[in-house]
């Protein structure tokens, strides 16, 4: 768009070009520093607990393929694996529910999760699995 200037105390004219600014304005700056640090916050406070529900279902499946004997000492091996495995912290043995189908031994669990994100505010998830 080209619109004239006249400067005062001259008759010349001259032509000057106005451009739309362009940019990121302070506001979208902060909204999307929100947005990107909220998304953080979430993903740094889940991540252990999927951590951790990943290591009991390894678990589980590794006590379930080894381990053809009782209830007792399916748990007890469990016990045994969290010993190890310092990411088990949610659930013990005898959390575990064990039966059989088809003469193989099942082993599932299930809890839930609170997780803090901001002191008044908690996700709860809720986890379940079984053994393959």
């Amino acid at each position: 768009m080209m619109n004239e200037l006249r400067t005062p105390g001259v008759g010349r004219t001259r032509a000057v070009r106005r451009h739309a600014q362009r940019g990121v304005t302070l506001f979208s700056l902060m909204f999307w520093a929100i947005i990107v640090g909220f998304t953080a916050l979430i993903t740094m406070r889940v991540l252990p607990t999927l951590n951790e529900y990943f290591t009991i279902q390894k678990a589980v499946n590794r006590i379930a393929n080894e381990n053809n004997g009782t209830v007792g000492a399916i748990r007890q091996a469990f016990e045994k694996q969290k010993e190890v495995e310092y990411s088990i912290q949610t659930i013990g043995g005898k959390d575990l529910n064990v039966t059989k189908e088809n003469d193989k031994v099942v082993i599932s669990f299930a809890y839930d999760k609170e997780v803090e994100l901001v002191k008044p505010v908690y996700l709860l998830i809720k986890y379940e699995g079984r053994s393959k």
